[in-house]
């Protein structure tokens, strides 16, 4: 079969807003009886793939979800392995993105992360700042729980202090509260390695996305097959909850 091209794609069918959930890393790697940590190596080129056909079709959010407040939970030395691998690849990555105009974001609670991986992250969200050609988010000590949870916090103690009223709140200013502030929720949420959840991501902002679930682990998610995603979103008829006439 011949490979998808850019051209098989209807630019007005474009996600503006992509979220993956990247999962079967550790599988990968035990299936070929190696240690987890290389599956989170080989994992970040699948990144590098998909940032990239992200950026050449037009896509101008991707939101990946690399680290959940959960995974705080794995053994230490994956912890500290994979943190590693994180600051390595923010570096690494910081030419290419101010070179394609992508600008970098973080969404959850990053002040967890260790100080030098902090420090990076920082850094190089201050960097490409200006960036406008692609926006990646990296959900980092992120859970959608605890997100949501610190919005009604935030907003009860503004109706507490008068600034608002409980009636004024609404569904955009919760939204307005988010991580995901000022970005339109993703049109399209893909997850890897065949397990049929969310598992805490995103889930007020996934609301009306549609879903797609891959057997593929993620360090064998190919170009090709994200953009039969892709390709498979733009022919579904997205109604959000109304009907045709």
């Amino acid at each position: 079969m011949t490979p998808l091209e850019t051209t098989d794609f209807d630019p007005s069918k474009i996600p503006a807003h992509v979220a993956i959930i990247m999962d079967g890393n550790g599988r990968w790697a035990k299936k070929r009886l190696m240690n987890r940590v290389k599956g989170h190596e080989k994992g970040s080129e699948t990144v590098r793939t998909i940032v990239r056909v992200s950026r050449e079709l037009g896509i101008r959010y991707l939101t990946l979800y690399a680290f959940s407040t959960e995974n705080w939970g794995r053994p230490k030395m994956e912890v500290s392995a994979l943190m590693s691998l994180l600051k390595k690849f923010i570096y690494s990555e910081k030419s290419d993105m101010m070179k394609h105009r992508i600008r970098l974001n973080a969404l959850g609670q990053i002040e967890k992360l260790p100080e030098d991986v902090r420090s990076a992250l920082v850094q190089v969200m201050e960097e490409t700042k200006d960036n406008d050609g692609m926006c990646l988010n990296l959900a980092l000590s992120y859970g959608s729980r605890d997100e949501i949870a610190g919005t009604v916090r935030l907003l009860a103690e503004q109706v507490k202090q008068g600034v608002m009223k409980s009636e004024e709140i609404t569904e955009d200013v919760i939204s307005s509260h988010l991580f995901t502030r000022g970005m339109p929720d993703p049109d399209l949420m893909i997850r890897t390695s065949g397990e049929m959840r969310i598992s805490n991501f995103l889930m007020w902002q996934l609301s009306y996305a549609e879903i797609f679930f891959t057997p593929t682990l993620w360090p064998d998610f190919s170009e090709e097959e994200y953009k039969k995603i892709l390709l498979d979103y733009q022919n579904r008829d997205r109604r959000f909850g109304k009907v045709e006439e």
